[in-house]
């Protein structure tokens, strides 16, 4: 199986040394300079000075949440969330006759960045069964069709329903009404895809799936552990929050397999010393861990605070806090003295005398954080990793306090917000009960499918209409060639999206664009116009307000589109209000205040200038686990075994790009620049293997199923990776990622614990189409 090349990835590889400092003023450049290529100076100003800010326009990228009101900057947003933005608010336009002169064959060889750059969508477009092209459709007609498609299904159950963190609260919560009340509980979402093993972990150890930290926690923390995770590139603004904690004395540990930029030095650009000066070094230490080493890692660190506790009783571990608030201690610590130290240091890379030394720095330390992101939440063994790091801040007392924590780092901007409206295949009953009550229909309680079942499903068969909401489930899903064989099996896939994406061209038999308006665009119902709401990642819920004229007159709200297709499809079944959910969006909220626990007085609460914060019970010092407490947990896992000759591959983001599409071929931070078909790997494995720099090389998937899984024409770039490990860019490398390798528990992708080999390409260059 192949992934080939487009004629737009066409190589002009220039590299140079990786960066040691973030930001700064060429970040700005960089920020306005592409904002200004997407739309007018006008436009610019009027999206940057009104994004993050109160009633302005909340960033549709990350979910790294927004400073207290009265402390915002005038410019509250990153270089990457200004490109994201204005990405968005481009002026360039797709019409019909785009699609009159580009066939769907034709533009499923284009590149991902090809396809974004061509501008939005602004009217809805069919292809129908047999063609293979796009043509325009009437709003009426297109979902007439999508729910004359939904309801000739055998079985609501041969439906799926998709959707990514971009959508709000508001679009979410008719997104699942609609499902359930249609008869399904088939609703994947992003949230399987890279933080799924976060909430299963979570939830069995502390009680809840979300993280327990604020933005003062970070601030008030004495050490933060910072796993897995490159805030330069995937979440900027956190470099502030960790500059303001070092400023207030704190340490900071990284733990990553690459050196990024942004753990090294960060330029605060809107601060003197970022500017002038030589900006503020944001880790002490770093740890370059293997993919895969980190249960290792934090199992070492607990055994050696329980010795550290032998050795001077009393004084390492929090006592009080484990025998009144904690459960499975004793079970925990046996397991964990067993500890073997020659495995310890052959899963993570790392020396003895390096973790020791982290040692000390926890010991020195009464506040401590850890952070994580999807270099934790994508192996096989992540959720039992991130059980053993909630059984090290258990260990001292390092939850529910001021200063301390876990913090799971979401990576679209409502992720969290989809879940707590009930984005999750499988809810629990006291939500489906509270849709009861409140609704008057009895929702489905079988289990449905995730996104990789979601995938199986469709290549078997039994998936037959998808419909994808905000979202590239193509670029964003496991094993490529699997997926896009899956998706072609349906009868119908329907996507509603501002922009083209691969999910368009690899579709149904027959297919739908459905064009919606972004999160920049005024929203104007019959009532007026709406505002929308979304949680960030420390439970922060706050408004969202468009500013700009939507793109094309054609365009429907999401939440319009979904009560309109509900319309259509269930008719008078049930006592949904759609019409009144269409035509103002408070009436969502206010049924989401009596069935969402925390959401009460839901419109006058979230009026409050920066909204207001779901409690969390961690923080109130209640564990709403089956015991009441915090439990130990004794886990169990390795890394891969690698053969000789093979390698570790982690796949990642480059800087310009943002989830699944890329913004160009560059990689700055890492100096890489021209070629995102790059892949990079220790000096020291390329001498071994008989590479050099330069090399075209295709990257082998190694399965236990013995299918070629091939990623062809990627340049060798030697790179400061762990011996043994290499790196590379997704969504390119995503086809050599099985759709059955998957984390235990959770069944998220494991996209950063890939074995692979190299061999020099089968070509010197790699075909173009």
């Amino acid at each position: 199986m192949r992934n080939a090349p487009n004629e737009e990835d066409a190589s002009d590889l220039s590299v140079s040394p990786p960066k040691d400092w973030a930001t700064g003023v060429p970040a700005v450049a960089h920020a306005i300079g592409y904002s200004l290529e997407q739309t007018s100076p006008r436009r610019t100003a009027l999206t940057l000075l009104n994004m993050n800010q109160i009633s302005g326009i909340d960033c549709p990228g990350c979910a790294w949440p927004d400073p207290a009101p009265g402390h915002r900057a005038k410019n509250e947003y990153c270089e990457n969330g200004a490109k994201h933005i204005n990405d968005e608010a481009t002026s360039r336009r797709i019409t019909p006759d785009f699609f009159r002169r580009h066939s769907v064959s034709e533009l499923a060889e284009r590149s991902d960045l090809w396809l974004n750059q061509q501008g939005r969508l602004t009217e809805p477009m069919v292809k129908r069964a047999g063609s293979d092209y796009y043509e325009s459709i009437s709003w009426r007609d297109a979902l007439e069709l999508l729910a004359t498609e939904l309801n000739s299904l055998d079985s609501p159950d041969e439906a799926a329903f998709y959707t990514s963190g971009r959508v709000s609260n508001e679009a979410a919560f008719t997104l699942q009404l609609f499902a359930r009340a249609f008869g399904t509980n088939n609703l994947p979402d992003c949230s399987n895809l890279c933080h799924e093993s976060s909430g299963f972990a979570l939830h069995e150890t502390i009680g809840t799936g979300k993280g327990t930290v604020s933005l003062l926690d970070i601030e008030h923390a004495d050490l933060i552990f910072v796993v897995g995770q490159n805030p330069g590139s995937n979440h900027p603004r956190q470099l502030t929050a960790l500059e303001r904690a070092k400023l207030n004395g704190a340490r900071i540990v990284a733990v990553n397999p690459l050196p990024e930029a942004g753990l090294r030095r960060f330029k605060n650009p809107q601060k003197v010393r970022g500017v002038l000066g030589p900006g503020v070094e944001i880790a002490d230490r770093l740890l370059q861990i293997r993919p895969s080493g980190d249960l290792a890692l934090f199992r070492a660190l607990n055994r050696l605070l329980l010795e550290s506790e032998e050795s001077r009783p009393g004084t390492v571990l929090d006592w009080d806090f484990i025998r009144s608030s904690t459960s499975g201690f004793e079970a925990f610590a046996e397991h964990v003295a067993a500890t073997d130290w020659d495995e310890v240091l052959a899963q993570t890379g790392l020396t003895r005398e390096e973790i020791t030394a982290v040692r000390d720095e926890v010991l020195h330390s009464d506040r401590v954080i850890v952070c994580w992101a999807m270099g934790l939440t994508q192996h096989r063994y992540a959720v039992p990793t991130i059980r053993e790091i909630v059984n090290f801040l258990l260990l001292r007392g390092n939850l529910g306090r001021t200063g301390t924590g876990a913090c799971p780092v979401r990576g679209h901007s409502n992720v969290q917000g989809d879940r707590t409206m009930g984005i999750w295949e499988q809810m629990p009953d006291e939500f489906l009960d509270a849709l009861q009550r409140e609704f008057g229909f009895d929702p489905p309680r079988e289990h449905g499918l995730d996104s990789v079942n979601t995938i199986r499903a469709m290549r078997e068969g039994r998936i037959k209409v998808f419909l994808g909401v905000a979202g590239n489930f193509v670029r964003a899903t496991p094993d490529s060639d699997v997926t896009e064989a899956a998706l072609r099996r349906c009868r119908l896939t329907a996507q509603i999206s501002t922009k083209l994406n691969r999910s368009h061209v690899v579709c149904g038999e027959t297919a739908l664009i459905l064009p919606t308006l972004g999160r920049t665009e005024r929203d104007i119902q019959d009532r007026g116009e709406q505002f929308v709401t979304v949680e960030d990642s420390m439970s922060e819920v706050h408004r969202s307000r468009g500013r700009l004229e939507p793109a094309s007159p054609l365009l429907l709200s999401e939440v319009s589109i979904l009560s309109r297709l509900a319309r259509k499809t269930l008719g008078d079944r049930g006592e949904i209000p759609w019409e009144s959910f269409e035509a103002d969006y408070g009436t969502i909220r206010d049924r989401v205040s009596r069935v969402v626990p925390g959401f009460h007085d839901y419109n006058r609460r979230v009026e409050e200038p920066g909204g207001f914060r779901l409690t969390n019970p961690v923080n109130e010092g209640i564990f709403p686990t089956s015991t009441g407490t915090a439990h130990f947990t004794v886990n169990h896992g390795a890394a891969p075994d690698v053969p000789n000759g093979h390698l570790m591959l982690q796949t990642l983001r480059s800087h310009d790009q943002w989830n699944t599409i890329p913004y160009t071929n560059d990689d700055r931070y890492r100096g890489i620049h021209g070629d995102r078909r790059v892949v990079m790997v220790n000096q020291d494995d390329l001498t071994e293997l008989g590479l050099s720099e330069g090399d075209r090389v295709d990257l082998v998937g190694v399965w236990s199923d013995d299918i070629d899984r091939r990623a062809p024409g990627f340049r060798v770039v030697p790179y400061p990776t762990p011996k043994g490990c290499a790196a590379a860019y997704y969504p390119e490398t995503n086809v050599l990622v099985p759709l059955d390798s998957v984390a235990e528990i959770s069944n998220q992708p494991a996209f950063k614990s890939v074995v692979i080999r190299m061999e020099k390409a089968q070509v010197a260059h790699p075909s173009r189409t």
